[in-house]
């Protein structure tokens, strides 16, 4: 059996932290003015002024405090590094529901090392929450320990997604026909309400790398389970293209519904 990864710098921690919020805070800004710009990419998504001025505001501060770390991220040209750390933003994730003055989104910050996920934030500006973890220091919400809820069985649980159209048909209907509450409360929201105990599971049949990247340290910190759709796991498990985040107790039941 390998050793177990090593427990992060607290210090790395709590300055994820402070920019994810410093980040946030820049983004109200704009969060429902009147006539906010929107444009679109190749691929349809949204993109704001706020969410180019908030990406460069925190590769700035990640440039100046780590310089020889690689960041990527959304919107700007990935960064080349030399430590083998790489940090991994999203500025907004949740763009449609910053866009409708939805206050669900989020920014996010995550810390990648040659171990896997090692520090995740998620930062709810508009909600006042923020939710984090490092590696084998547990999970944090607003600065009190959380934990995954202890739902064993689908029955009840509540599951959410971010929207139903990135779903197989037969497995959405699958997912309908199980005896879950199933709701959207989605993108990086839903998985805050598993790593604090308001929900059971998480499922995004497709996500990139940006949104899940903070979200398979903060669920295992707060003692549930993170995988691809297909049930793929390990340190890599971030980059699958998908995400599904349990209390851990359900989780192949989760799995099994589709597959």
């Amino acid at each position: 059996m390998s050793d177990p990864a090593p427990p992060v710098d607290p210090a790395l921690v709590e300055h994820a932290v402070h920019i994810a919020r410093d980040a946030g805070e820049l983004t109200l800004h704009w969060f429902r003015r009147a006539g906010l710009a929107v444009e679109h990419k190749g691929d349809g998504s949204p993109v704001t002024e706020a969410d180019l001025a908030a990406e460069t505001f925190m590769r700035a501060e990640l440039a100046a405090a780590y310089p020889d770390d690689a960041v990527i991220g959304e919107e700007h040209a990935d960064a080349e590094g030399t430590s083998g750390r790489t940090w991994v933003i999203d500025l907004i994730d949740g763009t449609k529901a910053f866009t409708k003055s939805v206050p669900l989104y989020s920014n996010l910050l995550a810390l990648v090392d040659e171990h896997g996920p090692a520090v995740g934030v998620i930062n709810l500006p508009a909600l006042g929450e923020t939710v984090w973890a490092g590696r084998g220091l547990g999970a944090f919400h607003n600065g009190d320990r959380c934990r995954v809820s202890d739902h064993a069985s689908l029955d009840g649980a509540y599951v959410c997604t971010s929207e139903f159209g990135y779903w197989p048909p037969a497995d959405l209907a699958a997912v309908h026909a199980a005896p879950v509450q199933f709701r959207t409360w989605g993108d990086a929201y839903g998985y805050s309400l598993v790593a604090t105990g308001r929900a059971e599971a998480m499922i995004d049949p497709l996500a990139n790398p940006w949104d899940v990247a903070p979200i398979a340290v903060i669920i295992a910190e707060a003692g549930g389970s993170f995988t691809g759709y297909t049930g793929a796991d390990g340190p890599n498990a971030w980059q699958a293209g998908s995400g599904v985040a349990s209390n851990g107790r359900i989780h192949d039941d989760v799995l099994s519904i589709w597959s």
